[in-house]
């Protein structure tokens, strides 16, 4: 067992930048992040090769994707299928959504751990 300290917590992202996630937790079936953006920011991830549940802790925006869209807020879970395009817009509150990648997220071309 393994508690996850600060899993799904809003934290400000330091650097000023739009988004920012951060892993805390990588096995090779799946991976556990929190994906933050703050209201007013942008999503500017790219599709993944692996599928994905957002579940959202915090905020409030609009998930799109080709085949429709969808607004979130604190209890949505979504899942997205890997190569599927999608994206947060109009992100109206500070969001903190947790990722879950199955299996772990290929980091910049390199094979899972």
């Amino acid at each position: 067992m393994r508690v996850i300290e600060g899993a799904g917590e809003w934290v400000a992202p330091a650097d000023g930048t739009s988004s920012r996630y951060e892993e805390h937790l990588r096995v090779p079936d799946m991976s556990l992040g929190t994906y933050r953006i703050p209201a007013g920011g942008t999503d500017g991830q790219n599709p993944h090769t692996e599928d994905e549940v957002y579940v959202v802790t915090a905020g409030r925006a609009r998930l799109v994707t080709p085949g429709g869209e969808a607004p979130v807020g604190p209890g949505s879970v979504v899942f997205v299928p890997a190569g599927e395009e999608h994206r947060f817009v109009d992100v109206t509150e500070d969001l903190a959504v947790l990722v879950f990648f199955g299996p772990a997220e290929v980091v910049r071309g390199q094979a899972a751990t």
